[in-house]
């Protein structure tokens, strides 16, 4: 029942950048890409989604997570929950690190400002060094959904 009523909601919203939404489509299936849409919707601005949803559907490409990690997000009320919080828990730090940015003069590179930030290089979580391959890849995947118009 959830599925459905998330699915005609996401159906029902023009707001998403259709490009991420069909990313997420095509990665995680139908159902996740409806979760994706309102975890979008719930914790990103409407004037910043077409902007902000591309980089939360890369980010999941490039995390490429397991069940309960999908998004990469380590944080206790995120790690092990539900695919919908993962979204969530990544979109809310997306927008939140996107009003810090800006806040702070949009000194840089939003992606590489998000980057220092979200997966540090030498972080004591990364004992194999992977954080440092994350900006290029979230990066490729960002141009990658973007493109996909």
């Amino acid at each position: 029942m959830i599925r459905l009523v998330l699915t005609l909601l996401a159906l029902a919203s023009p707001v998403l950048a259709d490009n991420a939404s069909d990313a997420i489509k095509c990665k995680d299936g139908a159902a996740h890409a409806a979760q994706f849409e309102d975890a979008v919707r719930v914790n990103i601005r409407p004037e910043l989604r077409a902007k902000l949803a591309p980089i939360v559907a890369a980010i999941r490409h490039a995390e490429n997570g397991r069940a309960g990690r999908e998004y990469g997000v380590l944080h206790p009320k995120a790690l092990g929950k539900s695919y919908r919080t993962q979204a969530g828990w990544c979109a809310a730090t997306v927008q939140k690190h996107y009003d810090r940015w800006v806040k702070a003069g949009k000194k840089g590179d939003f992606l590489e400002s998000l980057a220092r930030r979200y997966c540090p290089v030498g972080a004591d979580n990364d004992p194999n060094g992977l954080n440092k391959h994350w900006l290029k890849n979230v990066t490729a995947w960002t141009r990658k959904i973007e493109e996909s118009k």
